[in-house]
């Protein structure tokens, strides 16, 4: 039985913090060395307060092959749990690079199992956008 989503608490306590979802227009590719980790035209943008934007691809559009499970959770009281996941190619690894949130909160829950990438973990992992 699928699980209802539950209201962020930080939204709640926060009513100001922005969280934007926004659809991206046309292709977005992410490139880790010569693999072509992902390429989809279904990419969500997440403009945060006070962070980067970071965008989310459908997990189908992702070579899952590349992606090792990590320990690594973090809490984030406006989308809710994420859970990490190493890169490991020809390239190199990259360790925590890609998080996902599983059963987001209920204002996210068009995030909910899509993959995000963190570009700083490694200088050969690269996002862009397509025409």
């Amino acid at each position: 039985m699928p699980q209802t989503p539950v209201p962020s608490p930080g939204h709640r306590e926060h009513p100001e913090y922005r969280v934007v979802e926004l659809p991206v227009q046309g292709r977005m590719t992410v490139e880790f060395g010569d693999t072509c980790l992902a390429d989809s035209r279904d990419v969500i943008r997440v403009e945060e307060d006070g962070q980067p934007a970071h965008f989310y691809f459908p997990r189908d559009d992702v070579q899952t092959q590349f992606l090792k499970p990590s320990t690594k959770i973090t809490n984030c009281p406006f989308k809710g749990q994420a859970i990490y996941f190493g890169l490991r190619t020809d390239a190199g690894k990259a360790d925590d690079a890609v998080w996902s949130y599983e059963e987001p909160y209920a204002e996210h829950v068009a995030l909910k199992g899509r993959l995000a990438f963190d570009e700083s973990t490694s200088p050969a992992l690269l996002i862009r956008s397509l025409p």
